[in-house]
């Protein structure tokens, strides 16, 4: 894909792979709808893209809200007559054991990570089928792979996202619409609390650089990619989950006590 004048839509904008995102797209030439929610995260958007082209909007909305969707595909409409790709960034965490996360919590996060971008894809889909292509950017995590002790529903969310995306991209073969998954391992970014970058410091899991991150997104959607699993050895360890559960079951489960504990440093 070639990404000029490319018309993008971009949620979760405002976090620490979202900025480095944008930016790399903006340098493609592309025109951009950058969405976030909250005065906090639009002015710091507004802030972070005053030397970015003229070729970009910012979107005030609630992916979670159907007249929030609604609006922002309105928007990108008004600006710039449709949407070639959606990126479907936005997503948050709890990092806790399971029997302890409030449930309210727990429907939080489903609410936002799966129920949220499915919706906003459909509310996308009819303009792309109507335009004869497309491409639809599903934002999931190797715990969409490899469920990790004290992320369950996190790691819940993602692996649903991830059936979402498999399951559209062979609905949608033949109409010239497609659907990339990419799974990143955890990354620097504020999304993550402190004890989780402490953890990476003990050698517990591995850390990105959110600019790496989204380089490789932005990849996976020129070379219009089915699914981009980032990081080595996550990427096996993936591969070996499908097929024999058991041996990653093993390796984690010697991790649980320890994994036990920083939640309690968090909490």
């Amino acid at each position: 894909m070639n990404l000029e004048s490319k018309r993008i839509l971009l949620t979760g904008a405002g976090g620490g792979i979202g900025t480095r995102l944008y930016n790399i797209l903006a340098g493609h030439s592309t025109r951009l709808g950058l969405l976030d929610r909250g005065p906090g995260a639009v002015a710091a958007l507004n802030r972070d893209t005053r030397d970015l082209p003229a070729d970009s909007i910012i979107i005030d909305a609630d992916i979670t809200g159907s007249e929030d969707r609604r609006r922002a595909v309105r928007e990108m409409n008004q600006a710039f007559g449709g949407i070639d790709v959606l990126i479907n960034l936005a997503g948050i965490l709890d990092f806790r054991p399971f029997e302890e996360a409030d449930p309210a919590i727990i429907a939080r996060i489903l609410q936002v990570n799966v129920e949220a971008p499915m919706l906003l894809t459909r509310e996308v889909l009819p303009q792309m089928t109507a335009q004869g292509g497309g491409r639809v950017v599903n934002i999931g995590s190797m715990f969409g792979s490899i469920a990790f002790p004290c992320f369950a529903a996190y790691s819940a969310s993602k692996f649903a996202l991830r059936g979402f995306s498999q399951a559209l991209r062979r609905e949608l073969s033949g109409t010239g619409i497609g659907v990339t998954y990419v799974a990143p391992r955890a990354v620097k970014t504020a999304l993550n609390p402190p004890v989780v970058h402490h953890m990476a410091e003990r050698g517990m899991m591995r850390m990105d650089d959110a600019h790496w991150v989204a380089a490789r997104i932005v990849k996976a959607i020129q070379q219009e990619r089915d699914e981009a699993y980032l990081g080595f050895p996550e990427r096996l360890f993936a591969a070996v989950n499908a097929l024999v559960p058991r041996v990653v079951d093993n390796a984690i489960n010697k991790q649980v006590p320890d994994l036990i504990e920083f939640t309690r440093q968090e909490h």
